[in-house]
């Protein structure tokens, strides 16, 4: 059974614009990265009833490859987003652009940059985002912090 051993933490450091999460979980770094980077997986855990839900992913899974994802909202609309692949070394790192093609508060259609890193740990795997882009905008990094702490818990519960 694969359990967050350690609880979820994320910080938004808004001196240089940038969000750090962390989890621990015990599962291996292959089967995270899969979930983070296979559509079906992503769509499958990635939100709740009361929040948002990843939708209609579709990804060309390379270094320079484009992805686009539509967000659904708890109330039903929709806030597409899409970005572009930079590092792909599984499962070690992954790190993508993301961009919201609508006006995101406090951060409007800013394009920031998502890095993931997979540290083998004694009981799993140590998660690690990096979220940068938010230089002027600390509105949008706390946001951000409190998202990434809440996605982080929806990762941990699907590979349970």
């Amino acid at each position: 059974m694969t359990t967050i051993i350690k609880n979820e933490r994320a910080v938004a450091d808004t001196e240089i614009g940038m969000v750090l999460a962390t989890v621990d979980v015990a599962a291996p770094p292959e089967r995270i990265f899969r979930a983070l980077t296979e559509p079906k997986e992503i769509e499958h855990w990635w939100g709740d009833d009361n929040t948002y839900h990843m939708r209609d992913w579709i990804a060309d899974f390379r270094v320079g490859g484009q992805y686009t994802v539509n967000v659904v909202n708890a109330d039903g609309s929709v806030r597409p987003a899409s970005g572009k692949f930079l590092q792909i070394d599984s499962p070690v790192k992954l790190s993508h652009t993301r961009k919201y093609l609508w006006e995101f508060p406090v951060l409007g259609m800013r394009e920031t940059t998502i890095t993931y890193r997979f540290e083998p740990i004694a009981e799993g795997t140590r998660v690690i985002v990096r979220h940068e882009g938010f230089e002027g905008c600390p509105d949008a990094a706390y946001m951000h912090a409190a998202g990434w702490e809440r996605v982080l818990v929806w990762l941990g519960d699907y590979l349970k």
